[in-house]
């Protein structure tokens, strides 16, 4: 049986909330899957469900170490004792390294590690063979799609991560995703994901074809049906695009001398302060990767 608590952190990134989830393993043995945040009311909800089910907590998984997913893991180790599990990239306190392919197996149940990195470096998605379930934390969500955003995040790491969970694991029944509902067709939503990330990059080619551009110029034409208060995360999203591109040979970039204008300040060098009035500072960090130095006005042109 899967058990869904949701955290209490909703906002434009999170969705309703981070999705944490609890699973029945054996007589009296629980597992939970991304806690989520550390929140005293929301990890009592872990607990008060080990104690409603005469039950205690085996082990705790973490999908990736994004501040709205692993904290509550470190909290309820605290709470339980039980073990964390995450990646052995992870730079998060865990108890049990993991690698691609590990099998975790319990007394009813088992989990099946599949390396999953493109929206995170450390990002693992796990498969539950008894319900043919998927978690993936932010490799796929319930509802929209997710940042891929350097430096952390890699454009085509991710789309090779999409297409090995629907070559591998199309056939699942379940993908219980980091945010948002349950998804019922998983492989539907995979090719989505898929199709959907393919369309992106044919837009921003077809914007270059027509003309040099600079990030908040795409920005301003390929989200123009957007709210803008996203915009400095989708552009994040076409830097790893184009990122991506000039690796492969396929566009120039040349830096701009000029100073920005407001409107391109807004969109490559946001006020994380203004932002995080309605986001977490430390969500908004992690997924969207601003650092501390402002980010340059680069004008990138298709190699011809």
């Amino acid at each position: 049986m899967v058990r869904t608590l949701r955290a209490p952190n909703p906002s434009p990134m999170t969705l309703d909330g981070t999705n944490g989830y609890v699973i029945d393993v054996g007589p009296g043995a629980l597992i939970a899957i991304d806690p989520g945040i550390d929140d005293p009311v929301h990890i009592d909800a872990f607990t008060q469900m080990a104690r409603d089910s005469n039950a205690q907590f085996v082990g705790i998984f973490v999908t990736h170490g994004h501040p709205d997913h692993y904290p509550g893991a470190l909290a309820l180790r605290r709470e339980t004792g039980a073990p964390v599990f995450a990646h052995k990239a992870a730079t998060f306190a865990h108890d049990r390294p993991l690698e691609d392919g590990a099998r975790i197996a319990f007394e009813d149940a088992s989990l099946t590690v599949v390396y999953a990195p493109g929206h995170a470096r450390d990002h693992v998605v796990y498969w539950y063979a008894e319900d043919r379930a998927l978690f993936t934390g932010d490799v796929v969500v319930g509802k929209g799609t997710v940042v891929i955003a350097p430096p952390s995040g890699d454009m085509r790491a991710y789309q090779a991560t999409l297409e090995r969970l629907e070559r591998e694991y199309g056939d699942a029944h379940t993908i219980y995703g980091g945010h948002g509902p349950t998804i019922r067709m998983p492989r539907a939503k995979l090719i989505e994901y898929i199709e959907h990330r393919k369309l992106r990059e044919r837009q921003i080619i077809a914007a270059l074809e027509t003309a040099p551009a600079t990030i908040p110029e795409l920005t301003a034409s390929i989200y123009a049906n957007v709210s803008d208060e996203l915009w400095p995360a989708a552009g994040r999203q076409i830097l790893a695009y184009l990122i991506a591109l000039q690796r492969e040979g396929r566009i120039a970039a040349e830096r701009m001398a000029r100073a920005l204008t407001d409107d391109e300040n807004y969109v490559l060098n946001p006020n994380l302060g203004g932002l995080a009035e309605t986001m977490d500072l430390a969500v908004v960090r992690a997924e969207l990767g601003f650092g501390a130095e402002p980010q340059p006005l680069i004008r990138f042109s298709l190699v011809t």
